[in-house]
């Protein structure tokens, strides 16, 4: 293994350490902190991808927040590099949550430590609605995906379906709207500023990309 490779791997757990206990909530809300270690700091990753790898990890079994730091190493630096991403992110999350767990018991009932939790929750709040926004400025382009965006939201707050269905269910969405489109030669656009042109015979793309969950 080289030097280069090394630091890299060095750098990917430096960063996602840095990560874990400078965000309270885990999960959604580490993803705009994510976004901006990987994308506009270190420059590793595009921002045109980061949707496509959030989808992704919303997808898999897990926390997203672990998830996508896990697809962040592997694509920097192979398995060395996803183990050095979840070791840092989870790392000194487990270490405060064990002496939070352990001082709790003494701080059950003091009315400064509930009313900064309540602060904190507020704060969690704001980094989820972050999120989504971040994911919707480069997810949502035009009216199919913006059409499907409602739906989803509508449908997980009014019935009790549990989001991996949804998810699965977005994924064939999307595959059946591209398909449709390509066979009736509309244009289709896979990610913002894309234009793709289809043929009115519907023989393709010329760049195809489709990623897992886009239809979400």
């Amino acid at each position: 293994m080289g030097r280069n490779r090394l630091k890299v791997i060095r750098d990917i757990f430096w960063t996602f350490l840095k990560i874990g206990p400078a965000t309270f909530g885990g999960g959604y809300a580490m993803l705009p902190i994510i976004e901006r270690e990987v994308t506009v700091k270190r420059a590793w990753i595009p921002e045109k991808d980061i949707a496509n790898l959030i989808s992704i990890a919303g997808s898999a079994p897990g926390g997203i927040g672990v998830n996508a730091s896990a697809f962040i190493g592997y694509r920097l630096a192979g398995i060395p590099g996803t183990v050095a991403a979840v070791i840092g992110i989870t790392l000194p999350t487990f270490l405060i949550a064990l002496l939070l767990s352990l001082a709790f018991s003494y701080m059950q009932g003091n009315a400064k430590v509930e009313a900064a939790l309540v602060g904190i929750h507020a704060a969690i709040i704001g980094l989820i609605a972050l999120a989504a926004y971040n994911m919707g400025k480069s997810a949502i382009f035009d009216k199919t995906t913006l059409i499907t965006s409602l739906s989803t939201l509508i449908i997980l707050l009014s019935f009790p379906i549990h989001p991996l269905y949804v998810i699965l269910v977005g994924l064939f969405i999307g595959i059946i709207l591209v398909k449709v489109k390509e066979a009736i030669g509309l244009q289709v656009r896979l990610e913002k500023g894309d234009q793709v042109q289809v043929s009115t015979l519907g023989k393709g793309y010329a760049n195809y990309e489709y990623f897992f969950a886009e239809g979400i």
